[in-house]
């Protein structure tokens, strides 16, 4: 399945996403660069909730753009495989190197938005980030090391506690409230069937 087909097959849980999702297939009508950052009004990026095999820890960056414990992951920057560049903004981000899906399937879609800022001494104007979250799984007694020029730590925290050490309202109602939600859905489902790729069925 190519990239835009896994976002047109994805099933809405809300009200968010249903909406979010009728604007991203219209953005598929408009432009045919979505997947490079060149597209300046909207590009699409890929993010992770990374979890640790218990099921209770979640992995979080302080993000320097931000200045706010966040998710990780980032553009796609002409890469089709979305799931490809969540593993890879998270190796990138936090040095781990042992992280694996724990589905292939997209867990969370949203529309983002970027206020306008400085990047490598270049204006960055707002935009969208049209962004497909995954779910992965990483190993806390590996080393973390943070990317200085993204996120100044990197840090695992109990599930509700990566929640509330964002300091973005926004994010800790509408994602990260939401994704701690698909993470024990698919934590029962597992525990139901041992089957990891039905979850979202």
């Amino acid at each position: 399945m190519n990239w835009q087909d896994s976002i047109r097959t994805y099933i809405p849980r809300n009200e968010q996403e249903a909406g979010d999702q009728k604007q991203i297939l219209r953005l598929f009508e408009i432009y045919d660069d979505l997947l490079e950052r060149t597209n300046a009004f909207a590009h699409m990026t890929a993010s992770a909730w990374v979890t640790d095999p218990s099921r209770t820890k979640i992995l979080m960056a302080y993000h320097n753009l931000y200045d706010s414990w966040a998710w990780l992951g980032g553009h796609c920057d002409g890469d089709p495989d979305l799931l490809h560049t969540a593993l890879k903004e998270v190796r990138e981000e936090s040095g781990l190197r042992h992280i694996r899906p724990l589905s292939e399937d997209i867990i969370s879609l949203e529309i983002l938005t970027v206020d306008g800022h400085m990047k490598k001494g270049a204006w960055v104007s707002s935009h969208l980030h049209l962004n497909v979250t995954y779910l992965l799984e990483a190993d806390p007694g590996e080393q973390l090391h943070h990317k200085d020029d993204e996120n100044k730590a990197v840090s695992w925290f109990d599930m509700d506690q990566a929640v509330q050490m964002s300091s973005e309202p926004w994010f800790r109602e509408h994602v990260y409230t939401k994704l701690n939600g698909r993470l024990r859905e698919f934590i029962r489902t597992e525990g139901d069937t041992g089957h990891r790729s039905d979850w979202l069925r």
